[in-house]
Parts: structure tokens; sequence; C-alpha cells
């Protein structure tokens, strides 16, 4: 899924400190002989690119941890809820960790926060949940390949497949990324060839439909609370120290994982009625970032 513009830009963060491989991301790194050939290579940095300020004291030692997603949630909100939030979480990283769960792609992601008004995570669950990552000190979004193994055996290289058979199908338009592990497209629900779906699922992949405009394809079982799953057992988190933020039907398997959950204020109403009913899941009157930080409040997580 490819979201929404994102939103204005805020005022610069503070200057950022060197960044410190944390002892889970040194043992990541022996574990993982694919990680070297998997890694983005290094490129240029453009002026004003701001690298991550990462803190090294391990998630699983932290009070708590916001798995959030992006476009609307994370980046909703007014300037100031958001302001407010980026810099909390700034002041208080030795304390706070941070995941991103989007459906966006890691090239998006670096280049959102190394425009240095939108905090770096420690790490990231992109493409809907087909990737898992850890941040570089130098800004690279490096997948870690024991999380990604069953990711990739799942999807089997099938976007040729899924492509040919969606071809030409009313209502869908391939968006034009080079994703890994998935296909996007956007969807136009008024005209969505009603075949679309059950031919992809008879494939034995899952589609997810969220926010009545996108159409992912994904190998099946995978999205993006499985991932967030998959990353808290790895890295020995402690589940009720851990707040999951969304907003759209994408972000479904990750507030109804069982951990803390917000729905933030604006959410999408076939959300709300999927989870409002949840002893878990707060629903938050507060839009985007602003209903994050009144989670926070409401959980006494911090």
């Amino acid at each position: 899924m490819t979201d929404g513009p994102c939103p204005t830009k805020l005022s610069a963060t503070s200057a950022s400190r060197p960044a410190i491989r944390t002892t889970t991301e040194q043992k990541d790194l022996q574990k993982d002989p694919m990680t070297q050939a998997q890694q983005t290579p290094t490129r240029p940095e453009p002026t004003g690119f701001t690298p991550p300020a990462l803190h090294a004291a391990p998630l699983a030692g932290r009070r708590m941890v916001l798995a959030t997603d992006l476009d609307g949630t994370f980046l909703g909100g007014s300037d100031g809820d958001r302001r407010r939030l980026y810099d909390w979480i700034e002041a208080n990283r030795q304390t706070v960790g941070l995941i991103f769960v989007t459906g966006r792609d890691p090239a998006f992601i670096r280049d959102l926060c190394g425009g240095g008004d939108v905090p770096w995570p420690d790490y990231v669950i992109g493409d809907v949940g087909t990737t898992i990552a850890r941040i570089t000190s130098e800004g690279e979004i490096e997948p870690i390949a024991v999380l990604e193994e069953e990711i990739a055996l799942t999807w089997d290289s099938s976007a040729a497949r899924v492509r040919a058979a969606l071809d030409g199908r009313a209502g869908l338009r391939l968006q034009p990324t080079e994703f890994r592990y998935r296909l996007s497209y956007d969807l136009d629900p008024d005209d969505l060839d009603p075949t679309a779906k059950a031919t992809v699922e008879a494939m034995g992949f899952d589609v997810l439909i969220s926010d009545n405009r996108f159409f992912d394809v994904l190998p099946a079982g995978i999205s993006k609370g499985p991932s967030l799953r998959r990353l808290i057992d790895h890295l020995g988190l402690v589940e009720t120290r851990v707040l999951a933020a969304g907003d759209t039907l994408n972000d479904l398997s990750m507030l109804a994982l069982g951990v803390p959950a917000v729905a933030v204020g604006g959410a999408e109403k076939r959300l709300l009625d999927e989870v409002g009913h949840l002893p878990h899941v707060h629903v938050a009157e507060g839009v985007g970032a602003a209903g994050i930080h009144e989670a926070i409040a409401t959980f006494g997580l911090h």
C-alpha cells in the first residue's frame, strides 16, 4: 500500500548524536550471513540528510515501545500535535522505543526521516508486514534475514504470476514501486472486477483492501500483526509495554494482536467495527499523533 501525501514538514529536530549499534543488533548481524547481501548499497547523501541518532539501550530494557502506523497515525493530526509527540520521543529515547509498522516501503521511510523532521525508528516493519528491518547508524534500512525467511519462502518470487492474473482487471492500477514480497494496486471500488479478490486467493495469497483505496496482495498469513509478533519475540519485548497504533483496516491484525493498542481519532469505520469492543484497544478522540499521546496516558505506559 502506498498511502497519501506526507503532512507539511515540521521544524527541524535537534542536532543528531552518533548512533551506536545495540547488543541485539550485533547479535542479529552475527546470526544473519545474508545481511550483507541484502543491505541497501551505501549512497551519496543529499544535502541536509539527517542520520539516525538512536539510543544504545536495547528495546527490551526500555519502559515502553511504540509500534505505529504512519499515514493517518504517526503522521496524522495537527502540526502542533505531531511536534509534541516527536519531541517527547526524542527527549525520552533511553526509555521509549519506536517501531514503524506501515504499508510504506523502506525508501520512503529513509527519505522521510532523513529530512530531519520525523524521528528515526529503531526498527521498521514495512510493505504491509513483508519487510522486517533494523536501522543502521548510516540511515540504511537493513532487512533481518532470519525474520524474513518465512515471508520470502511463502511469497516464492510470485510477483510475475500475480501481475499476469490481475492484468487488465477493472478497478485496479498497479503501483510502480518494486516491492520484494508483495504487490499493491490503487483501487477504484466502483469499477473493481468482482472476481479479482477470489482469483488471487485461489492462487494461495491473501488480499487486503484498506481505506477503500488500496488492494494489497500478500503472502498467505503475512501482514502487520504477524510480523510485529515476530519482532516482539525476536527482541524479547514485554508485550504489556508495547503500544500498537493505527487507523485503517490494514492495521487490524496489529491492533488485534493482544498488546495495548489504540485506534486513533478519525480511524476507518470498518476498523472500529472490528476492534472497538476489544478490552485492550483504546478508541481515541485525538486524531493521529494526539491519539497516540492520549493512549500512552490512558494505559499508563510512561
